[in-house]
Formats: C-alpha cells, structure tokens, sequence
C-alpha cells in the first residue's frame, strides 16, 4: 500500500493529513453530491464552528419571525 493514498492534503490548508485523522465533508442536493471537501483535524473544526454560527443565527431570526429564510425543507 502506497503512502500517498493515506496522507493527501487538506482541501482547506494543504497538509497532509493521514486518513486516520481525515474528515470528509459532504454537500448534497436531491441526493446529488455537489461538493466534497477532505479536512485535517483544525480545518474541521473551524468548519464545525463556522457552521454551527451560521445555523445559530438562521434559527434565531427564524424562532423570532425575523426575515426570510434562504433554506427550503420539502
């Protein structure tokens, strides 16, 4: 087994990062894969916190009757 297949790089920083430590990210719509996005440890956890901010303030404006929401849920 060739090193190269376990330690590819981040898509956020670069560095390589071994698969046991990788996360994968993935976006889909309508079941189709839009993007996906391999993160080292840090880069994951910004992700993390990024998106938990952005879902916070999405439902607090949605709880409070604030304004439109750009997320639909059929």
């Amino acid at each position: 087994m060739s090193d190269a297949a376990t330690t590819d790089p981040c898509d956020a920083c670069g560095e390589p990062t071994t698969d046991a430590l990788a996360r994968t990210v993935r976006l889909s719509v309508d079941r189709a894969n839009i993007d996906t996005q391999r993160l080292c440890p840090e880069c994951f956890a910004a992700w993390i916190q990024r998106y938990q901010t952005e879902m916070s303030d999405g439902a607090d404006d949605a709880a409070s009757g604030g304004s439109d929401s750009e997320i639909i849920v059929d």
